[in-house]
């Protein structure tokens, strides 16, 4: 069995033991997936804990030996960065509280093979996830071989984990995205892509998190200027696509 289908299922047979895990199948989630986000605005409080979380996309080059707060270094260059900075200066009054923890790379399994140290430790109120592209791109070159389940039952088992730890967060999900046509991403892609993106919509459904539509936002972008302009490969944002992230989870979230 390979390594990462080992420590897969200890992850899954933790959260079973732990009583996290409930149904699976056709009737894992009975709330529909709906066309709109439901979703309450995220309301930031004075001394608010702010954690972003993800993959590469997060990450974005931080330096991960800095832990400290509302730091630069910390935070690298992407998205998350360009909106923890805007979230500092429009709430100077509130004295927020902001983190990085993506990895490069990661996986749902990955996540949460570190959740206890990379979320649950730090008590975030407000957390933003980001999750879902390598769960399938890394299945193209043959070293990882999950499914849309997998993927759907990880993330579930990770969020109700999560929730039942830390029951007062504020959740956000964004949705993994991909610019067709634009070197990763090719006819390989589909119609297996999307199956993931409807998966991580299901997961803000049911949680009640804030859904950030990024397939959508990076679709309507290229009306403006073709995928290359926003990203590089197909996966990963350049300078121009970061803002264009920025924007959309600033006004996802409300502010």
């Amino acid at each position: 069995m390979p390594f990462y289908e080992n420590k897969r299922r200890r992850f899954l047979k933790t959260a079973i033991t732990g009583g996290l895990v409930t149904a699976t199948g056709p009737g894992l989630l009975a709330m529909p997936v709906s066309s709109h986000n439901n979703a309450s605005k995220i309301k930031f409080n004075k001394g608010d804990v702010v954690l972003f979380q993800g993959d590469s996309i997060t990450d974005a080059g931080r330096k991960r030996d800095n832990l400290n707060v509302n730091n630069g270094q910390a935070f690298g260059s992407g998205y998350a960065m360009l909106a923890a900075a805007y979230l500092l200066n429009k709430f100077s009054d509130k004295e927020l509280q902001l983190y990085n923890r993506g990895i490069s790379g990661n996986k749902v399994y990955q996540l949460a093979e570190r959740w206890d140290e990379d979320c649950i430790k730090l008590k975030p109120s407000v957390l933003s996830i980001l999750i879902g592209v390598n769960d399938f791109w890394h299945k193209l070159n043959g070293k990882y071989a999950g499914t849309v389940d997998v993927y759907r039952n990880d993330f579930k088992a990770l969020l109700e984990r999560t929730k039942q730890q830390l029951p007062d967060v504020k959740l956000i999900i964004g949705e993994p995205f991909a610019v067709p046509g634009v070197k990763a991403v090719d006819d390989k892609w589909y119609p297996e892509f999307p199956e993931y993106q409807k998966a991580a919509r299901e997961m803000a459904d049911s949680f009640g998190a804030v859904w950030i539509p990024y397939q959508h936002v990076f679709d309507k972008a290229q009306k403006k200027a073709p995928g290359k302009y926003w990203t590089d490969d197909g996966v990963h944002p350049n300078i121009a696509g970061i803002q264009l992230m920025a924007t959309a989870w600033l006004e996802a979230v409300g502010v």
